[in-house]
């Protein structure tokens, strides 16, 4: 398979694959929803040919379900650069951001599950410390996975770019707005927490963007679509403790 040409989504190039209007919301407005909220939603981050040549890209992974590896591949780190620009561009990421993570998921009549409201609470980083602010260590595709401080998590921002329509029967993502803002909830005590909840639908090339602190949760899907998403985590460029990320890109 020839490599997607990420040069191409420069706005302008003869073969652009990045949705050329990204106005959708005022520039301070979107980073300021997502303060406020937790999320918020940017239409047409990605055009529908830019989805379809990132489909073709995760056709050919052997997890389908979900992996979280993507950050070794040329054409992942190439995306999130670009993600990155975008959105600071629009004012919702620090430039100096880095991202850290890129996980795929695809929902299907084949694949279909549903997942308990919940915070993500784990990051990759490159090796254990010894300070006890770092815990719950555990190891997931054989890589390092820890639990950081509540200052490194209030940092993160996840962006769920979608590669397919995502509609009320494909298993959305359903979100407590503003439940960052509670801290760290005890998993036992998660579902006490759920109230307003909002379904994140979405059009294919939307992205969504999230605090990981934020309540969420999504069902089963009940249509026959596919429901593929690309889910990067940017995080602060350094650490307290010491603590590298195990992908900066």
């Amino acid at each position: 398979m020839s490599p997607v040409p990420f040069a191409a989504f420069e706005e302008g190039g003869a073969q652009s694959h990045v949705a050329p209007q990204l106005g959708h919301c005022r520039m301070a407005d979107l980073g300021a929803r997502v303060t406020a909220d937790g999320y918020a939603m940017q239409p047409g981050l990605l055009n529908r040919s830019g989805c379809h040549a990132l489909g073709e890209r995760c056709e050919s992974l052997t997890a389908r379900a979900g992996t979280r590896c993507l950050m070794d591949f040329d054409w992942c780190r190439d995306l999130a650069r670009l993600v990155r620009e975008r959105l600071s561009a629009l004012g919702a990421l620090a430039p100096s951001a880095v991202a850290v993570q890129c996980t795929f998921f695809e929902k299907s009549s084949a694949s279909n599950w549903l997942v308990p409201v919940h915070q993500d609470l784990s990051v990759p980083v490159a090796a254990r410390c010894a300070s006890p602010d770092w815990r719950a260590w555990s190891v997931r595709e054989g890589r390092l996975f820890v639990q950081p401080p509540i200052q490194v998590l209030q940092a993160l921002l996840a962006v769920r770019i979608h590669l397919d329509e995502c509609g009320a029967d494909d298993g959305p993502l359903r979100v407590v707005p503003r439940s960052h803002r509670i801290g760290i909830v005890a998993a036992a005590d998660a579902a006490a927490h759920r109230r307003q909840e909002v379904s994140c639908l979405a059009d294919r090339g939307d992205a969504l963007l999230m605090r990981p602190l934020v309540l969420h949760s999504s069902s089963k899907a009940t249509g026959t679509s596919r429901r593929r998403v690309l889910h990067l985590l940017f995080g602060p460029p350094d650490l307290p403790d010491q603590v590298v990320w195990q992908t900066a890109a």
